[in-house]
This record gives structure tokens, sequence and C-alpha cells, in this order.
């Protein structure tokens, strides 16, 4: 008996659809001033190669690494009502030292 193998679409996110928004904590300034390295939220549907594409083209820098990470929604309370705030996906890009990212 055949095995049933589910079918995989691969989906292609445009750059503009990967990233969402940078991250301008205070942690990430100290990150991108001392290790060139910056955060961004991106969609939950991108993976690593998404993101160091969308971030060459959008930014035209060279990217030498991607981490990301899932970050889980967290509670949150209001008077009487507990809601959850959405999960998310965040990136950490490290750029070649010569290339830089300004968003001030």
């Amino acid at each position: 008996m055949p095995r049933h193998i589910p079918f995989q679409t691969t989906l292609t996110l445009e750059p503009h659809q990967v990233i969402l928004k940078p991250l301008v904590t205070e942690k990430g300034v100290h990150r991108s001033t001392r290790h060139n390295a910056y955060a961004f939220q991106i969609s939950k549907l991108a993976t690593k190669s998404d993101v160091r594409r969308a971030v060459e083209e959008l930014f035209n820098v060279k990217v030498v690494k991607v981490h990301t990470q899932n970050r889980p929604g967290k509670q949150r309370r209001t008077r009487a009502r507990i809601g959850i705030t959405s999960s998310w996906k965040k990136a950490i890009v490290t750029l070649d030292p010569e290339h830089r990212i300004d968003f001030f």
C-alpha cells in the first residue's frame, strides 16, 4: 500500500511582505552599534533565506547571517477581561562589516 505524502507548495513572498517593521529598541540600537546586527518583525511564513533576500533587496546591503525567533503572545488583562496578544516572528540580521542600515 503506498504511503500518503502531503502536497506541499512553496509560497514566494515579496520583500515588502517578508519584513513587516524594524524593531528599534534600546537593546537593538546597542546590537547595531556593537555587532552590526539589526532586528525586524517578519512574516510568520518567512524563512531565513526569504529574510536574507528581502534585506539585501530593500536596503542594498550584504547579509552575513540570519537568526529567527518565534515570539509567543502574552496574556494581558484590562479590567475584568483577560486577553492574549498575537504571536509574532522576529529576525536578527547580521551585516557585513562595511555595510550599515540607518533607521534614524
